[in-house]
């Protein structure tokens, strides 16, 4: 019998063991997480590997750890981290080397390994005043609590001229966080980036860097400039309170909704694209996809303005359905177990993100509490700590 499972080994789950473990409320062979990948936070190092994402948008005080200010000092103990470049500008933004190395640490430390458990979830069931988590690998694990803390990161939007593409020439086109993306150099240029937003633009500068005037993103709309993607005051109670007053989940959602400021991106990720445009290493061009066609080597896509961009390599950088995480596995256990749910799909919980009798959420299956930060490293800090002072 354990005390405590997490389903989901990112960033949403290993800060939830983290709270849990340091907050002396279970050990570590009384804590199970599971997670389709080997090791904790694997597929956050694939996808910021993938697009070379030099700094995280959130501040130095954001992270894995119960102390606020854990990666500031880890940055003074160890010697190796210079101030001025692995804590960037006035919200002292990590370097993503040394907040890897921060979750490293604290992983090493807590010796989260040792309750990982590499499969994926079949079935949540209540037996006995106790939940069974019934495993792929054919194990069934027996506990008091449960927290699912999966995200959207397997559900890879594909606009539907991507689609049909795709199934024509699956070698040309591939999403940029699928898994089954080759090295860049093996796809060959010239590449064509298609979205607006901090992914697409980590990108189109690190292709930039790799094959220059061989690249041009795409972008639908014009950059939309925002130091962080919610208004920092989310974090505290002059925006929280008056959502959790919302006794309308639709009204809640369209709260959600309006605060999140989706394909935006920091003012100095701009400044390096409009160099990287003057010094001829970027082309820039704006339209929507409306049709394409294949010829020999390259793909012509056609824009809604009457122009078309032709490419070898075509890389898409358009985020991720909207639509419930783990909906294969996770719709049966809510019509089984009658798990309230709002109109968009995504689960009623209670203020300390209790969906049933001792079945928690984090990240986004607990938005409609924690607001639109719960997607972010600082959401998972406040389900952490709430889901931790049980």
């Amino acid at each position: 019998m354990l005390q405590w499972i997490i389903i989901g080994g990112g960033i949403q789950g290993s800060t939830v063991a983290t709270f849990l473990l340091k907050k002396n409320k279970t050990t570590i062979n009384q804590l199970r997480i599971i997670d389709p990948n080997p090791k904790p936070l694997e597929n956050w190092k694939r996808c910021t590997s993938t697009i070379s994402m030099p700094y995280l948008r959130s501040p130095s005080v954001h992270h894995l750890d119960t102390d606020p200010f854990s990666l500031q000092t880890f940055s003074k103990i160890e010697h190796k981290y210079q101030p001025n470049t692995d804590l960037y500008g006035r919200y002292k933004r990590p370097s993503l080397h040394i907040f890897n190395d921060h979750c490293d640490h604290l992983i090493d430390d807590l010796n989260i390994q040792q309750a990982f458990v590499p499969s994926k979830v079949r079935n949540v069931e209540k037996a006995d005043g106790y939940w069974n988590v019934y495993l792929q690998n054919g194990e069934v694990l027996k506990t008091e609590k449960v927290v699912i803390a999966i995200g959207i990161g397997d559900q890879l939007h594909l606009p539907e001229w991507a689609s049909r593409l795709k199934e024509e020439s699956s070698k040309s086109l591939y999403h940029v966080f699928d898994k089954e993306l080759p090295p860049f150099e093996k796809q060959g240029g010239p590449f064509v980036v298609i979205g607006g937003g901090i992914t697409a633009t980590h990108l189109a500068i690190k292709l930039a860097s790799l094959f220059p005037g061989e690249v041009t993103m795409l972008k639908r709309h014009s950059f939309r400039i925002y130091d962080f993607d919610s208004n920092p005051e989310w974090l505290g109670p002059k925006k929280r309170q008056p959502f959790l007053k919302l006794k309308d989940y639709e009204q809640r959602r369209n709260a959600i909704r309006s605060a999140r400021h989706k394909g935006s991106i920091p003012s100095e990720l701009r400044n390096k694209l409009s160099h990287l445009v003057r010094t001829e290493k970027l082309i820039m061009k704006d339209g929507t996809v409306i049709d394409y066609m294949i010829d020999s080597n390259r793909i012509q896509l056609i824009l809604d303005n009457e122009t078309s961009i032709k490419g070898k390599s075509i890389l898409l950088a358009t985020g991720f359905e909207q639509g419930l995480p783990g909906k294969d596995w996770l719709e049966p256990v809510i019509k089984q177990e009658k798990l309230p749910c709002a109109k968009c799909g995504y689960p009623i919980v209670n203020h300390m993100l209790e969906w049933a009798p001792n079945l928690y959420v984090s990240g986004a299956l607990a938005e409609l509490e924690v607001g639109p930060i719960a997607r972010n490293i600082s959401g998972a800090r406040v389900a952490a700590n709430i889901i931790s002072s049980i």
